[in-house]
């Protein structure tokens, strides 16, 4: 397994569209596409952070799952349509973790 943290930062005023946007529609895309989403959350120190954990099986699932995510025509109409005001994000960090032997959530 491995998994991946991306934090969202908002643009000013545009972190509850980005959440309800993710939560709407991004979530159940990414289901249809095999992404894992783990857990999800805000930051009460950094309130225009949005924070989600994902799931692969490997390296090459990864890569597979996200460029399907990217070219999907639904994602790209949903972003178009939430986004006629402008962008929703200002910018976005991704950290890709790999789990240690003894951690819980991967002993099977």
């Amino acid at each position: 397994m491995i998994y991946e943290l991306r934090t969202y930062t908002a643009r000013p005023g545009k972190h509850e569209a980005l959440v309800r946007r993710f939560g709407q529609h991004t979530m159940p895309i990414f289901a249809r596409l095999g992404i894992e989403v783990v857990h999800c959350w805000t930051r009460p120190d950094a309130p225009d952070d949005f924070c989600y954990l994902t799931r692969f099986e490997s390296e090459a699932q990864k890569q597979q799952a996200l460029q399907a995510f990217a070219a999907d025509e639904e994602w790209k109409r949903v972003k178009a349509a939430s986004e006629t005001d402008g962008p929703l994000l200002a910018s976005q960090t991704v950290l890709a973790l790999n789990p240690v032997d003894f951690s819980p959530a991967d002993r099977a």
